[in-house]
C-alpha cells in the first residue's frame, strides 16, 4: 500500500499510561533540561502504517545501532508553547501553522503523511496529562517539542520503512541569558545556512547541527549569535535560530519593517508570521517581505536611516539587536528608549495573546 493512502492514526485510539512516580517540579529551570512526566509515541511501518498513540511516562528511546535517522539525519521537530492565562486558562498559539509546517518538512524528508488535526489531539491529551507542569507565570510557558525521527534498522540511504512520532514537554522561561540586553551577532559571509534547493526553510535538525561550528566562532569574536549571510552580495537571511526584522527609513523614504521572502532558505516560522499581520494591521508603516543586504544595512546606518533591529521565533520571542561584528567592523544599531519601542509594543501585543489577556483567534483553549 502506498504511503499516502496509508490512515493516520486516531486520536480516538490513544492509549494513556500514567507514571507511577511524578517527578518534583523545579522552580527554576535552564531551557530544555528538565522535562515532563510523560510522553507521547506514535510508531509506524511501512507494511502495517500507523500504530495506536501512545502517552506513557517519559523515558528513553531504544533504537537500533543502525538506525538510519542517526547515520543520514532522516529526522524533524517542531517547537512550540502552552501558555497558562490570568484566567488559569491553558492556550495553544496558533499550533496548526507548526504542524503544517512539520507536515511539510516530513514530505522533504520521505516520512510518512499524518492528519495534523489528529496529532494536535493527541498533543493536548498529553498536556492536559502534564497540566500541572505548565507554570503560573507571564513570563514561562510549557514547550512542546513533536520529533519525527527514521527507525529503519539498516544501513543504505533509502526511503525509510519505520518511523517514530513523538512528543516530550518542558518547563521554559527566557531563551536567553540576559533577556534585558540586545544580542550582538557576528556577520562573515564564509559559512551559510541554507541554500536555494536545500532544507532552509524546513525545521530538520541537520541545519541546525552545522550551525554550531559558526555559533562558537561568533563566541570568540565577542558575539552572541550568528548573522546568517546568503550569496555574493550578502543577503541577510536569518540570525541565529531567529527571523530577522529591520525598521528603517527605505531607499524611497518610507518608513519601513522589512524582513526577508519566504524563497526556500527562510523558516517561515509562526511569530515572523504574526510580527507580519500585526503590524500590517496597525498600518502605521509600510510592511515588507524583501531582500535586505549589508550593503544596504551599513548605507542606511551611515545615513542614520536605521530605527532598530530585531529577531523572531517561538523559543526566543522578540529579541532587539544591538550590534553586528561584519568585515572588522562593529556597526551600532539604534535602540529607541533602550529596548525600542517597537520590540516593546509587539512583545506586549503577543503575549497579551498567548496569556488570554487579548482575545484571539490565533489561540486554542485546551
Amino acid at each position: 500500500m502506498a504511503d499516502n493512502i496509508i490512515p493516520s492514526f486516531k486520536a480516538a485510539d490513544l492509549v494513556i499510561e500514567l507514571s507511577s512516580t511524578p517527578k518534583p517540579k523545579p522552580e527554576v529551570i535552564p531551557f530544555g533540561t528538565v522535562f515532563t512526566d510523560h510522553m507521547l509515541t506514535i510508531e509506524w511501518n511501512a507494511s502495517e502504517g500507523w500504530q495506536a498513540p501512545h502517552i506513557k511516562p517519559f523515558g528513553n528511546l531504544s533504537l537500533h545501532p543502525a538506525t538510519s535517522s542517526l547515520h543520514y539525519a532522516i529526522q524533524l521537530y517542531e517547537g512550540l508553547k502552552v501558555y497558562r492565562g490570568d484566567d488559569n486558562q491553558l492556550r495553544f498559539f496558533r499550533p496548526m501553522l507548526n504542524l503544517k509546517r512539520m507536515s511539510n518538512t516530513a514530505k522533504r524528508a520521505c516520512l510518512p503523511a499524518f492528519d495534523q488535526s489528529q496529532f494536535l489531539e493527541c498533543i493536548r491529551r498529553l498536556v492536559e496529562t502534564d497540566q500541572d507542569w505548565v507554570p503560573h507565570s507571564d513570563s514561562a510557558s510549557l514547550y512542546i517539542r513533536p520529533t519525527f525521527i527514521a527507525t529503519e534498522p539498516a544501513l543504505g540511504l533509502r526511503k525509510p520503512g519505520r518511523a517514530l512520532l513523538y512528543v516530550i514537554l518542558c518547563q521554559v522561561g527566557s531563551y536567553f541569558k540576559n533577556k534585558a540586553e540586545p544580542l550582538s551577532m557576528w556577520a562573515d559571509p564564509k559559512y551559510t545556512r541554507a541554500w536555494k534547493g536545500g532544507t532552509g526553510d524546513c525545521k530538520m535538525g541537520g541545519n541546525y547541527g552545522c550551525s554550531l561550528f559558526p555559533q562558537y566562532e561568533a563566541e570568540e569574536h565577542g558575539c552572541q549569535q550568528a548573522l546568517w549571510l546568503y550569496g555574493e552580495d550578502h543577503q541577510i537571511t536569518e540570525g541565529g535560530t531567529m527571523n530577522l526584522f529591520l525598521h528603517w527609513i527605505n531607499e524611497d523614504g518610507e518608513e519601513e519593517l522589512a524582513t526577508p521572502p519566504l524563497d526556500g532558505i527562510i523558516l517561515p516560522g509562526v511569530t515572523r508570521l504574526s510580527v507580519l499581520e500585526l503590524t500590517r494591521k496597525w498600518g502605521e508603516f509600510k510592511v515588507t517581505e524583501r531582500y535586505l543586504t549589508m550593503s544596504q544595512l551599513c548605507s542606511a546606518l551611515k545615513q542614520q536611516r536605521v530605527k532598530g533591529m530585531f529577531g523572531s521565533g517561538t523559543a526566543s520571542m522578540i529579541c532587539p539587536i544591538g550590534h553586528i561584528v561584519y568585515q572588522g567592523e562593529k556597526l551600532h544599531i539604534p535602540c529607541q528608549d533602550k529596548n525600542s519601542q517597537l520590540t516593546q509594543r509587539l512583545t506586549k501585543e503577543l503575549t497579551d495573546i498567548q496569556y488570554g489577556r487579548t482575545p484571539s483567534d490565533w489561540t486554542i483553549l485546551l
